[in-house]
């Protein structure tokens, strides 16, 4: 798919091929809309706060005696039917976070990045070279029609453009590694540099993403020797604690380069922090990954040989 790329004055300079792969993917409504709400979730604070009679201030005497006055009954000052009393039912404080899964986070910005490619809604310009000056960045937006709505994105953090954008209604300054859904869907044009055009491809392409390795080290970060995991070794399977974004075929590559075994399977356990005290302070210990590795019969590892 090819573009055409714009100088500062509006003009075409040159066309560029762009992968189909990030700027080519047919719209899925469900799977943006999805990322979108959580994104909008995840950014909640969730400190919202009532508090019930049980909370509220007052004596909880009651007001006057239950019968002879000629009024309705009546309890403590502090029921919230009365004026200063509790509140039923109100906001608490709660957690609104939502877990996306990464493939549908990357789907969507490949969605949306392509309906703005669809649109003519994307422009490329070569390289944004301006003085820190307001007048410039808007003298630039006004000519490639984005003057009213834009989200300007950089291959990385470029302290000219931020400072000539800042001041402007409805500008945004990104770099490329920080794309998101919402961000991209509330403006109306997406202005990329070529520089920030290759970045999104490096990082959101299928190739790019298959191509990521980790370094054998930084998948095992250490065997688990505890008598459970020492009793299913009888059994031939092998724990490990592993890195938190390490995947299954990372895991069987690097035990079996590690110890020069055959890795039949591998099981993958996420395990939740937990809260711990020491004296009058508490502190929450981290989530971390398990994996149970199965070895092919007739392999063996030995974690203390030569010890």
């Amino acid at each position: 798919m090819k573009i055409p790329v714009h100088s500062l004055t509006g003009e075409v300079v040159d066309h560029i091929e762009i992968s189909d792969q990030v700027f080519a993917v047919p719209f899925n409504e469900g799977v943006v809309h999805q990322v979108m709400v959580g994104q909008r979730a995840n950014a909640r604070q969730g400190t919202a706060s009532t508090k019930t009679r049980g909370e509220v201030r007052g004596s909880s005497r009651k007001i006057f005696r239950q019968k002879g006055t000629g009024m309705a009954r009546a309890g403590g000052r502090r029921a919230s039917t009365r004026r200063g009393g509790g509140i039923i039912f109100g906001p608490r404080p709660r957690d609104y976070r939502q877990d996306t899964p990464k493939k549908m986070r990357r789907l969507a910005l490949k969605c949306v990045l392509s309906s703005k490619a669809k649109d003519e809604e994307l422009k490329v310009v070569q390289e944004l070279k301006i003085e820190p000056k307001t007048k410039y960045m808007a003298q630039v937006l006004n000519t490639l029609g984005a003057d009213s709505s834009a989200l300007v994105v950089t291959a990385g953090p470029e302290e000219h453009v931020i400072k000539a954008a800042r001041n402007i209604k409805g500008i945004k300054t990104m770099p490329a590694n920080l794309l998101n859904v919402l961000d991209i869907l509330s403006h109306k044009m997406l202005l990329m540099t070529v520089s920030a055009i290759r970045r999104v491809e490096e990082l959101w392409e299928e190739k790019a993403v298959e191509e990521v390795r980790m370094h054998l080290f930084d998948v095992l970060q250490r065997p688990l020797v505890t008598e459970k995991s020492t009793i299913l070794q009888v059994q031939n399977k092998y724990a490990f604690e592993v890195a938190r974004e390490a995947t299954k075929p990372q895991i069987k590559q690097a035990v079996e380069k590690a110890f020069r075994v055959k890795v039949i399977n591998v099981n993958i356990i996420r395990v939740a922090g937990k809260t711990k005290r020491i004296g009058r302070r508490l502190y929450s210990t981290p989530p971390w990954k398990k994996a149970l590795v199965t070895l092919r019969d007739g392999d063996k590892i030995e974690f203390f040989e030569g010890v």
